[in-house]
């Protein structure tokens, strides 16, 4: 339960914007600009933290942000690392994934790329507290809706 100070303390949302900005790549134009700019946000601002945040990231890599917009024009927002179907596709070496899963396999992956991919995820504050385990079979669980086969180890 809250505490008086922290209600007292909190600020009306005027919005929640959900986008995709490639890392180190924000700028004032479209997609960040018109989303921003209607809650009149300081949109400069935006990009100077987002690129600050993201230049460990290779550039171009997608990134999910979710920007907390306050009524008093001002706002927070959280970066997520890149989604699960991106890094498949990295893994895989593909564009797009089958166009017909469970017939048609668009490529195959390992194990050792699961895990790998489970433990850059395991960081995102969605799941941090899943054990690795749980983030593997839900990215194996992606991979064949994709397409994608799981082996053991290519042969």
């Amino acid at each position: 339960m809250a505490t008086l100070k922290e209600i007292l303390t909190r600020r009306p949302v005027a919005a929640t914007i959900r986008l995709t900005v490639p890392a180190g790549a924000a700028k004032p134009g479209p997609p960040v600009g018109p989303a921003l700019g209607q809650y009149r946000l300081n949109l400069m601002a935006f990009c100077k933290d987002f690129n600050a945040r993201t230049q460990k990231y290779k550039a171009e890599t997608p990134m999910a942000v979710t920007i907390t917009a306050f009524t008093d024009n001002t706002f927070e927002f959280t970066v997520k690392s890149p989604s699960v179907t991106w890094y498949l596709k990295k893994a895989a070496g593909i564009e797009n994934g089958s166009g017909r899963p469970g017939h048609v396999n668009a490529s195959t992956i390992t194990v050792k790329h699961v895990y790998e991919i489970a433990k850059i995820k395991q960081s995102d504050p969605y799941c941090q507290y899943m054990s690795l385990e749980s983030i593997s079979k839900s990215i194996i669980g992606t991979a064949n809706s994709m397409g994608i086969k799981v082996q053991k180890e290519l042969d």
